[in-house]
């Protein structure tokens, strides 16, 4: 769960596995996992489908959109208060 947090809060890119679940790509997903990745797949699946923004995965493209976006927010210096 680590490694989803920081691609959600920080667009930090997780391992091949988790960027192929966030890609929408089933077979690649497949062929990354590890025997526990592969029986907890569906899970990983369910967590994006409820439990994170749509604009963060979905396509490869997404995700490179997602990551600029969180990556750029970390750069952005915060506003001084008057």
């Amino acid at each position: 769960m680590g490694a989803i947090e920081r691609y959600i809060t920080h667009g930090i890119p997780p391992g091949s596995f988790l960027l192929a679940v966030i890609d929408n790509n089933l077979q690649e997903a497949i062929a990354r996992a590890d025997d526990e990745n592969l029986r907890n797949l569906p899970a990983f699946v369910a967590f994006f489908y409820k439990e994170t923004p749509l604009s963060c995965w979905g396509s490869p493209d997404i995700r490179r959109a997602w990551m600029a976006k969180k990556q750029q927010e970390m750069h952005v210096a915060p506003k001084e208060e008057d």
